[in-house]
């Protein structure tokens, strides 16, 4: 992302919102976005480094509750929630901290909800493992802040592999909805 060429279409839409971008308060704005967008949008340029993996097997791996923030591609206004992805390991596991990022790879980009979460989806599964799940809740600012005005949350959900199957699927997706289900 260039910087400079950002600063400068913030500049000259603030002066296009009726503003003076000169004034004490907008006179920084313009920088601030932009080291904003290189930190948010950074999804575009990072790896979520899931070659990384380690020697070990499970009947399922769960991850609950991955905190995310993303921007609506259609308004670029934010959309934030929870990730929860399992997976079904094919004889090595991936450190949990990999799974965050490959939620932050994916959700710090121009999005939509549904292609993200299929998009995690995806990349675990090219990764060998037998199965996955990828749910994700979220609220989005572009339904709360303007159109419909309304409070209301989204689900999406994505299945590969094994988990294609309902009856295979069952049992875990009571563990990512209810936190008090196990296996056992």
């Amino acid at each position: 992302m260039n910087k400079e060429r950002v600063k400068k279409l913030v500049r000259e839409l603030i002066i296009e919102l009726g503003e003076d971008p000169t004034r004490e308060g907008l006179r920084g704005t313009p920088e601030r976005i932009a080291d904003m967008y290189s930190e948010i949008f950074s999804g575009y340029d990072s790896d979520s480094e899931l070659s990384i993996q380690f020697s070990e097997d499970s009947d399922a791996v769960v991850v609950k509750d991955i905190t995310f923030y993303s921007m609506c591609e259609h308004h670029m206004l934010p959309f934030f929630g929870k990730i929860s992805i399992a997976y079904l390991p094919n004889g090595r596991v991936f450190g949990v901290s990999k799974l965050v990022r490959l939620v932050e790879k994916h959700a710090k980009r121009l999005q939509i909800q549904e292609r993200m979460t299929k998009n995690i989806a995806d990349e675990l599964f090219s990764q060998g493992v037998k199965g996955v799940i990828v749910m994700s809740d979220a609220e989005h600012l572009c339904m709360k802040m303007r159109g419909v005005r309304n409070d209301a949350t989204m689900t999406s959900c994505a299945y590969r592999g094994v988990y294609e199957r309902k009856e295979n699927r069952e049992d875990v997706m009571a563990m990512i909805r209810n936190p008090k289900q196990s296996l056992f």
